[in-house]
């Protein structure tokens, strides 16, 4: 089942990763625009790394997080790659 939400650019879709939250159109979930920009990438440096998406879709998923944080952030905290499976040379 797809939700809408009030983002015209977001959906959320039981069948799409679980129902997180994602870019309509695509299976990109907004958590990894927002680990993007959290490593420094601008939203214009984003779209060059992500080029399926708009960078109107970036801005949004960005509002979207900002309106969101706790729920996006647990999305983040949940797919982090446990630090025992991280190579040496990769921490």
């Amino acid at each position: 089942m797809v939700t809408v939400t009030e983002y015209k650019y977001i959906i959320k879709d039981e069948e799409i990763l679980g129902g997180e939250p994602v870019i309509k159109g695509t299976r990109t979930p907004v958590r990894a625009i927002v680990e993007n920009w959290r490593l420094g990438l601008s939203p214009e440096e984003i779209v060059i790394h992500l080029q399926h998406l708009t960078l109107a879709q970036v801005f949004e998923a960005l509002s979207y997080y900002s309106d969101h944080q706790e729920e996006i952030n647990k999305y983040i905290e949940k797919n982090q790659m446990p630090a025992d499976k991280i190579h040496p040379s990769l921490k």
